[in-house]
């Protein structure tokens, strides 16, 4: 059955990428034709950098996998392998992959503007300062949800921080061979991936046991100082590098569900309905397959968060229009090849690597030991305890990936929403126009909720945020393909585009009202009813800001396109 499942997903992404893919490039958006991309016009040794398409897969890669292909399918396991197997595929091909690949372009067409500044040209101001809303909520919430994770990792194993501590230390001394130096592309690299090779050994050589209130206040030093930095200084190297994590990754274990031809047995295909899964600890909700597996399984199927990405650094960086298609449709196909990979291992290797307590461990221990376990049955010099350190330390570089790149991302939106004080409040506008000061307020509000909730908390009101702006993200993608490209191709935007939006408000609604009252149960418990009241109000204003969007999206709908009135 692993077999089976392995080489379906590669047919399958193989299949669409040279057909689907291709044929948007070539007749919708006919990037073959397009004016210069912004990294060339705009080049400024800072945001705007032109780089090579292999480097910027690896970076754009990283920082939209993070832990999110991972801990999504490892939590959604609670409804079975099969419907979330399902979910994977259909919304990776049909939804996520066009979602990142048209997000990514429109931002080139917009010199590297995000995609809220996209949606205030094409559907109007309202929806642009929604649109930011959006941003602002999904940035703190990632902070959050990514930070309890990293935090987490590196609590539970002591080996995982100073790995990580030394890879970064191999980025930037990898970036500056490929930047600052004559060594160039291949020779830093080369450089990098022998570094990289050392760091695994002195993590190993240096465990360290701190407590987990410590290593939130390292995350925040180091995402603000990292979110600051020029891109090419630490960001982009440190990605490109943790892009060879996924290669390696993908290799052993795609060899290894490949040739094992396992059962998918240590979970069911189906276990139940509405799966007990969301709520504080303790208090655990059931929660019905929809809408919650669709925002469970956010990144791997199709995630927001991605246009944040395409829109706020990778077309920053782009140096063609036409590697577009390699970068962002690529990417997101990959993507959801690592989300099988995390299903068949915990699936089939999960009962031998944990016994029956494999639903009783967190959904990352889950990934950790199944994947441990898969690939050192079946690469025999690949021990179960290098696999496991392998394994969290693959899962905490891509975590702190995103997080770094989402206070970037953070800071751009917060600096763009404070541009109207600029006459009105200058003095204000000073303050948080300045980078370091939206840096340090995203890290500080997003590090305090996950200190406070924990990720498994965090995480449906992060997907519900995700998922929400993936279905404005393509909402303003159709209206810009039915006003600027071709008409003919609108559906294949805008039918998804409804269908998630529709998803995604139910599961919010269901949120506010079965979920958000539990945290107030017990008024004793004041970190409990501080989450509760914070997600609940963010919450509570996506889906009053949601209805906002879509009327604005109605009315720009029954526009006559650009090409109509040509």
């Amino acid at each position: 059955m692993s077999t089976f499942i392995a080489l379906a997903a590669i047919a399958i992404y193989v299949v669409f990428y040279f057909t689907y893919g291709k044929k948007i490039r070539d007749n919708v958006l006919k990037s073959d034709k397009a004016p210069d991309a912004p990294s060339k016009r705009l080049s400024d040794g800072i945001d705007y950098v032109p780089t090579s398409k292999y480097v910027l897969f690896g970076h754009h890669f990283a920082s939209i996998a993070g832990a999110g292909p991972i801990t999504g399918p490892a939590m959604a396991v609670a409804w079975g392998w099969l419907p979330g197997l399902l979910w994977i595929w259909f919304g990776n091909i049909f939804l996520g992959a066009i979602h990142d690949y048209l997000s990514l372009v429109a931002s080139v067409r917009y010199d590297g503007r995000s995609m809220q500044f996209v949606a205030q040209d094409v559907i109007g101001k309202k929806a642009g300062k929604t649109f930011s809303w959006f941003i602002l909520f999904l940035t703190i919430l990632v902070v959050a949800a990514f930070g309890d994770i990293v935090a987490g990792q590196f609590a539970a194993d002591g080996r995982v921080f100073f790995s990580f501590v030394f890879f970064c230390v191999a980025a930037f001394i990898a970036g500056f061979a490929m930047y600052r130096s004559k060594l160039g592309l291949g020779k830093g690299t080369l450089i990098g991936l022998v570094l990289i090779i050392i760091a695994f050994f002195c993590g190993n050589l240096l465990p360290v046991k701190w407590n987990k209130d410590i290593y939130f206040l390292i995350i925040f030093v180091y995402i603000v100082l990292a979110s600051t930095l020029p891109v090419n200084l630490l960001l982009q190297p440190r990605d490109y590098l943790s892009s060879f994590f996924l290669y390696f990754g993908l290799i052993v274990g795609g060899y290894a569900a490949i040739s094992s031809g396992k059962a998918l047995d240590a979970i069911p295909a189906f276990t139940t309905f509405s799966a007990k899964l969301i709520g504080p600890a303790g208090n655990l909700q059931p929660s019905p397959f929809w809408p919650t597996v669709p925002l469970i399984i956010a990144c791997g199927a199709l995630s927001g968060f991605h246009s944040l990405v395409a829109a706020g650094t990778s077309s920053k960086q782009l140096k063609e229009e036409k590697d577009a298609l390699f970068v962002g449709y690529g990417a997101m196909l990959v993507e959801g090849f690592l989300a099988t990979l995390v299903l068949i291992s915990i699936a089939g290797w999960g009962v031998l690597a944990m016994g029956d307590k494999v639903m009783a461990t967190p959904a990352l221990g889950r990934f950790v030991n199944s994947f441990a376990k898969m690939v050192s049955m079946q690469v025999p010099f690949m021990t179960e305890s290098f696999m496991r350190l392998f394994a969290a330390v693959w899962v905490s570089t891509f975590a702190l990936t995103t997080l770094d790149t989402t206070n970037r991302l953070g800071r751009y939106i917060m600096q763009e929403m404070a541009e109207p004080l600029k006459d009105k409040q200058p003095a204000l506008y000073g303050i948080f126009h300045n980078k370091w000061v939206a840096s340090i307020l995203i890290a500080f509000v997003g590090l305090f909720l996950a200190r406070s909730g924990g990720y498994t908390v965090i995480w449906p009101a992060f997907s519900g945020a995700n998922q929400l702006l993936a279905s404005v993200a393509m909402l303003t993608v159709a209206i810009w393909v039915n006003k600027k490209l071709n008409v003919k191709f609108v559906l294949a935007t805008v039918l998804p585009a409804l269908l998630l939006w529709v998803t995604v408000v139910v599961a919010l609604v269901w949120y506010e009202v079965v979920i958000i009252p539990v945290f107030f149960i017990d008024m004793a418990k004041t970190m409990n009813v501080i989450t509760g009241v914070v997600v609940g109000v963010m919450n509570l204003l996506m889906i009053i800001l949601s209805f906002v969007m879509l009327f604005a999206f109605r009315k720009q709908w029954n526009e006559k396109s650009t090409l109509e009135k040509a």
